[in-house]
């Protein structure tokens, strides 16, 4: 049995490791209520109350993101297009890496 030199046992152990840290990008259409990031599943309701709260924390700084089911994901994209239906239900359609969603369109739903 011939051992390789440790220079190719490191270059295989980056490869292995640099291969597992990629995650798979999904495309589809994600539904659930257009939240902000820094409150997320607090405002998982459609009230006034949530609406108001979510259009302050974008102002202050947080992104938008989405409630769907178990899942908060945060949304990037056209912030004036999300302005527009911000505490309310939405259908995004995008990429997704199972944290963040590159947002194609977005609509009420």
């Amino acid at each position: 049995m011939r051992l390789l030199p440790i220079k190719s046992y490191l270059l295989l152990s980056t490869l292995v490791l640099g291969a597992s840290s990629l995650t798979a990008q999904t495309s589809g259409k994600f539904t659930g209520t257009l939240v902000d990031s820094m409150c997320g599943k607090k405002h998982a309701t459609t009230t006034a109350a949530s609406t108001q709260c979510v259009k302050e924390c974008i102002k202050g700084g947080a992104d938008y993101a989405l409630v769907s089911g178990d899942k908060v994901y945060t949304l990037k994209g056209d912030k004036a297009e999300m302005d527009k239906l911000a505490g309310g239900a939405v259908t995004v359609e995008g990429d997704s890496d199972g944290k963040v969603i590159t947002v194609k369109s977005i609509k009420a739903s």
